[in-house]
Formats: C-alpha cells, sequence, structure tokens
C-alpha cells in the first residue's frame, strides 16, 4: 500500500531545497561574527613622531648579578656573601634612583627555601626590577 501526499505521480517536483542554503548562510554568518573583532582590532599609538635629532637615550640600568648555589652559597657580583650581608645590601642598592636590575641565577639543585627567601628579601627593601637569568637549564 502506497500513500499519495499530492500531486500527480508523474508531475516532478519543482521547489528548491532551502535547507542546505540556510545551513550554509548561519555557518557564514557565524565565521563573519567571530572574524570580524579580529580584523578591527586597532594598535594605539600615543606619539606617531620619531623623538627629535638631539634626544639621547636613558643609560642602561646597573645590573647586580645574585647567584643560588646547590649547596645554598649566595654570591652578590661574585662576590660570596651571607644572608645578613645580602640583605644590608639589598638596602643600599633600593635606595638608589634608578634602582638596579638585579639578575637571579639559580643552580637547578639549590633548595627552594633559599631562594624564596632571597625573593622575600628582594621584594622586602622594595627592589622591583627582578629577573631569573640562566633559566633554560630547566
Amino acid at each position: 500500500m502506497a500513500m499519495n501526499v499530492g500531486g500527480n505521480e508523474g508531475q516532478s517536483y519543482s521547489d528548491i531545497n532551502m535547507t542546505p542554503l540556510i545551513d550554509v548562510m548561519l555557518v557564514l554568518l557565524i565565521i563573519f561574527i567571530i572574524t570580524i573583532p579580529v580584523m578591527t582590532h586597532a594598535v594605539k599609538i600615543d606619539n606617531p613622531l620619531p623623538p627629535p635629532p638631539n634626544f639621547v637615550p636613558p643609560p642602561p640600568p646597573e645590573v647586580i648579578t645574585l647567584a643560588i648555589d646547590f649547596d645554598g652559597t649566595m654570591t652578590w657580583n661574585s662576590q660570596p656573601v651571607d644572608r645578613p650581608t645580602m640583605q644590608g645590601y639589598i638596602a643600599q642598592e633600593a635606595e638608589k634612583d634608578p634602582q638596579p636590575e638585579v639578575h637571579i641565577i639559580v643552580d637547578k639543585f639549590a633548595h627552594y627555601e633559599k631562594v624564596a627567601q632571597t625573593l622575600a628579601d628582594l621584594q622586602r627593601h622594595g627592589l622591583k626590577k627582578i629577573g631569573f637569568v640562566n633559566n633554560d637549564l630547566f
């Protein structure tokens, strides 16, 4: 038994199937909604002009090398120091303007406690330019 849904059996269906067209349009709409904010992102430039010809760049900051060895030995610019002496050096350097950069070199077998104490001392005295150097070994 067959069911007749309208129309004659020999007649062809002449309307366009709109479902695939609507699906493609929705996908394109989603793609445009996602990509347009990325394309309209602008970079703001405060001063587009080059510096004047008599401009002298500021001198590079002083660099202090602080190394922590695997056994807890600390060196300040290649001079062995203990923690109280190092805290005195940190207090002297924190008063300078501009503040020097502190480059910390830590042995990969050093105890975390020594590194944390050193970072706390640097922060407590107000040094802001601190960086780890030679950490490509980890």
